[in-house]
């Protein structure tokens, strides 16, 4: 493996995927992952058996795709290393390997019917073992060429898969009967009779070529999710050209700033602001709401989402491979192919389980030599075979990947991007949750929640409108929203005058009028009335900030602004404390907001005033008593604890900082969504220890009954063919068990 040296300047590190062809098995992709990281240049790398993909992170002033792709198609495989299009690439691939492998399927089952019928029942016929050999010979060294091609690859590398398996144990069969068949008296001379089976040699390529046409087509039912993301996304897009020229083109040629234009119906190519006209979006895939939103000059749109009746242009801000949809799909990539903590254990397991399985198919050999009496050699050869037949690692490398791909997929459909296999594993042993105030809990947007004058509030409404138009502080923006909703308009002041900190100032026919903090109403000494002082304070106890209005002798009005709660806020919460979980508030606000914000969520446990670091030591805190911290934040300021936390959870309408260092974002920003991500995580990996364990279970039960143990109690002794069946159903199982989630 690459180390660079530390009397080096720093080299540049490149992190790609490439798509993975011809695995065939778990082994396959310990072999690709441990070729990978022999090369020169290469600092890490892994392999997905499931999703048929590897990640490498390599300095490219030493390590090259072209070197990797050699060094991958020297051990049998393939690595597709293409710019553009690798998708599609990688699914024409997958599709013409899959119909390879139909027709392989087809033609081995054809030429093996009549070598198990005469072998089962026509053993004594003439000449039978010529036919058998003849039809045989086909499906072994024809239709099952891979087999033996790729475990000589292997072999070259002194590596073993499952391929060097089903190698081994059709080609010894195959041999034996051979020999059997063209020299009968070299046994009949020593009293024995010349069993063959070339009904097991053609039986078990047949069974093991129908196991992985079931396989690919289960597999690729485990990457709907990828699949539909990806189509979401436009292959073509119609740009205007300065010379006001209207073409379409691919999207992968779309520039920055390109003018866009689209239609009634269209969905849009990439992230951009619009520029001219103005239509209604359909954001769900984004929001996760299903109202369409307005869009006009200025705002933004995201690549994949879908245009309602209005036309307009907007101008793009990234390129196709940079949209908001891209890094979804690529998060959902990156998640789907990533690795649990289990599946690294799995993969040592699978990295060795060759050659034991070997070692044990020579040994059961040996002692059937010595140990079997009459027929000593016949069920010596026929064990140490069905051995290697049915203990094909399939069912063990496909238990965990495949739960990862589907619960990843189910996550991606219900808004929940996962970034890593580990955080999903991990999600459900949580014992605490640190939930953010601003943007988590609440709206995370300022609103005026009350507003209370004196008398005449018609007039009065109308001035402090007017006043806090001409504001720059964020909290004017919720005052004028409110009063505009309200249909009610300003009146043309005669001057005006910006009290930094404090407020404003201004003059409408010939009364001086005030608007600010309690501060700046004690400097001018205005009177508050008692009903106006009850409002303030009972606001004030409630966590609101309030705004006074007056002019230079009473105050007049008061408003309330608050962050409102989220709707489901209250319910999510509840429903995580249902769940057994402790729940948490962190902020920086004042303790008196979230001691009301708390109340109103419902959370009992919240520290305030704290800084980004205070939240992260928090965290730390809770981790040296043992517990497993789930931390869920939207902003900047959040990105420490959260990458300090063991489960970090970002809002999708966060900072980007924050969903960047979030192993999981809620895309609709829905606190309800957590709990939906913690019983994902429990039925995943419930579902990957069901695997596992029927997936090791079938190996202790079928080995050792593969090698004869129920010989001597019932005379028993597993056949070759019925071996391969067996290895075929395993990893079918295991594939289809993981499919439940989709529907769970």
């Amino acid at each position: 493996m690459y180390q660079n040296s530390l009397l080096q300047a720093p080299v540049a590190i490149t992190k790609d995927n490439f798509p993975v062809l011809d695995m065939t098995c778990a082994s396959c992709a310990v072999s690709v992952e441990s070729m990978l990281k022999s090369i020169d240049g290469v600092s890490n790398a892994g392999v997905n058996f499931a999703n048929r993909d590897a990640w490498v992170e390599y300095d490219k002033s030493i390590a090259t795709p072209a070197k990797m792709k050699a060094a991958i198609q020297s051990i049998g495989f393939d690595l597709l290393i293409e710019s553009e299009n690798k998708e599609e690439v990688k699914a024409a691939a997958i599709a013409k390997s899959y119909d390879e492998i139909k027709n392989r399927t087809i033609w081995a089952s054809i030429l093996s019917t009549p070598v198990v019928i005469i072998g089962m029942f026509f053993m004594d016929m003439p000449y039978g073992n010529w036919v058998m050999m003849l039809l045989t010979a086909p499906v072994v060294f024809y239709f099952g060429r891979n087999f033996f091609i790729n475990a000589w690859k292997q072999a070259r590398h002194k590596k073993a898969n499952m391929d060097t398996l089903v190698a081994l144990s059709t080609g010894i069969a195959f041999v034996f009967s051979m020999f059997n068949t063209l020299f009968p008296d070299f046994w009949l001379a020593r009293g024995l009779h010349p069993h063959v089976y070339f009904e097991a040699s053609t039986v078990i390529i047949a069974f093991i070529s129908l196991g992985k046409l079931l396989e690919e087509k289960a597999k690729s039912n485990t990457s709907t999710a990828i699949k539909k993301l990806i189509g979401l996304q436009p292959k073509t897009v119609t740009i205007i050209t300065q010379d006001e020229v209207v073409k379409t083109i691919p999207i992968h040629q779309v520039s920055i700033g390109d003018l866009v234009l689209v239609k009634p119906g269209e969905k849009i190519a990439v992230d951009g602001v619009v520029v001219y006209g103005s239509s209604y979006v359909n954001e769900s895939m984004i929001t996760g709401e299903p109202l369409p939103v307005e869009k006009t000059k200025g705002e933004k749109v995201f690549a994949g989402t879908i245009n309602q009746k209005g036309s307009f242009r907007f101008k793009t801000e990234k390129a196709a491979s940079e949209t908001l949809l891209a890094q979804i799909i690529k998060m959902v990539k990156e998640a789907q192919g990533s690795k649990a903590p289990v599946q690294k254990l799995v993969d040592k397991i699978a990295g060795i389980f060759v050659p034991v399985v070997i070692t044990i198919s020579v040994l059961t050999f040996l002692t059937w030599m010595v140990a079997g009496g009459e027929n000593a050699f016949t069920h010596a050869l026929l064990a140490g075979v069905t051995v290697l037949v049915i203990a094909c690692p399939c069912a063990l490398g496909l238990a965990t990947p495949t739960a990862i791909m589907v619960g990843v997929g189910k996550g991606a459909e219900n808004n929940i991007l996962i970034k890593d296999a580990e955080s999903l594993e991990l999600a459900h042993k949580t014992d605490v949750i640190i939930l953010d105030k601003t943007g988590t809990i609440t709206q995370g947007k300022p609103v005026v929640s009350n507003v209370y004058f004196s008398s005449d509030s018609d007039i009065f409404s109308k001035i402090l409108l007017a006043m806090e138009i001409q504001s720059e502080h964020p909290l004017a923006e919720a005052v004028v929203a409110y009063f505009k909703s309200n249909g009610v308009k300003p009146v043309d002041l005669n001057s005006i005058e910006s009290i930094t900190g404090k407020g404003i100032m201004a003059n409408f026919n010939g009364t001086t009028y005030v608007t600010g903090n309690q501060k700046l109403m004690k400097e001018y000494s205005l009177h508050i009335p008692t009903p106006i002082r009850l409002k303030l304070e009972e606001w004030q106890k409630e966590g609101q900030t309030v705004i006074l209005f007056g002019d230079k002798t009473i105050a007049i009005g008061v408003v309330a602004i608050t962050d409102m709660i989220k709707e489901t806020s209250r319910e999510a919460i509840q429903e995580l404390k249902d769940e057994g979980l402790e729940i948490y508030m962190l902020t920086g606000d004042n303790k008196a907001t979230a001691r009301a914000i708390a109340k109103k969520a419902g959370i009992e446990k919240i520290s305030a005033e704290m800084l980004p670091g205070d939240k992260a030591e928090y965290i730390k805190k809770l981790q040296e008593e043992g517990k497993v911290v789930a931390m869920v934040g939207d902003g900047i300021n959040d990105s420490h604890a959260l990458a300090q936390a063991d489960v970090s959870i970002a809002m999708g309408k966060g900072s980007d900082i924050a969903i960047d260092v979030a192993k999981m974002t809620l895309i609709t920003s829905d606190l309800k969504m957590i709990a939906k991500a913690i019983k994902l995580s429990r039925r995943t990996v419930n579902t990957i220890k069901q695997n596992l364990f029927w997936a090791f279970i079938y190996n202790l039960i079928g080995i050792p009954i593969a090698a004869g143990v129920l010989y001597p109690i019932s005379g028993f002794l597993l056949d070759p063919m019925i071996a391969g069946a067996a290895m075929a159903l395993s990893s079918l199982s295991v594939t289809a068990n993981s499919l439940r989630l989709k529907y769970s």
